[in-house]
């Protein structure tokens, strides 16, 4: 059985997608491998750095972080996720799996920095209608709540709403279903690929890029 690493967000469509090849049986899953910022948080989901260990944790594999200074470029960001699929790579290891749906330019830009090192993208859920992946999403079992709204297209009082078919029928028409154009982000605590929730309270909010996104903390 062939080897690759997940690129885990901490949110729905990881969830999702890793559940789609953990139950397909045609490969194994090495490691959950996540971008962490200096603030020790998942970038835009703003979720901490310890709620993703228990998630790994919970789920039963490994976490690889990726390492990234929060005012840091992309070339930065590419050296060190460089360095740690190298490392994989030496191993055996020729495959990332990524949760993206729709947008050509960001699975381009992943395709296009995996072939460098000579790997390759595997997509679970590319093409596949958002709104059929959000309600299997919910009809499997998952639970997530909602981490971050961007608020120039989402009200923040969906911030802390449980992603469920309320959640869904309570969205305006030009609001994608999955979030899949950073409409919002979320945080998956409980599914059929955990052994067990994941427990967190209900922090404090804030607002990043001069107001426009609007951030639940969880702890």
């Amino acid at each position: 059985m062939e080897n690759v690493l997940f690129s885990w967000s901490s949110g729905k469509d990881s969830a999702l997608a890793l559940y789609e090849v953990l139950y397909s049986g045609e490969c194994n899953v090495s490691a959950l491998l996540t971008t962490i910022t200096d603030e020790k948080k998942v970038p835009m989901h703003e979720v901490s750095s310890r709620l993703v260990e228990r998630q790994a944790e919970a789920i039963g594999l490994q976490l690889v972080p990726v390492y990234m200074p929060k005012a840091s470029n992309n070339e930065t960001y590419e050296k060190g996720l460089a360095e740690v699929l190298a490392g994989f790579k030496e191993w055996g290891v020729e495959k990332v799996v990524h949760a993206d749906i729709f947008l050509e330019d960001v699975k381009k830009y992943r395709d296009e920095q995996l072939a460098k090192l000579h790997m390759k993208g595997v997509y679970p859920l590319w093409g596949r209608e958002t709104a059929r992946l959000a309600e299997r999403f919910i009809s499997l079992g998952f639970r997530s709540i909602v981490t971050c709204v961007d608020t120039s297209v989402l009200g923040a009082e969906f911030a802390g709403r449980d992603f469920d078919a309320d959640f869904l029928a309570d969205l305006p028409g030009n609001v994608d279903p999955c979030g899949e154009n950073g409409e919002f982000h979320t945080f998956v605590y409980d599914g059929p690929i955990f052994q067990r929730p994941v427990d967190y309270s209900e922090g404090g909010s804030y607002t990043s890029w001069e107001g426009r996104f609007y951030h639940l903390e969880l702890v």
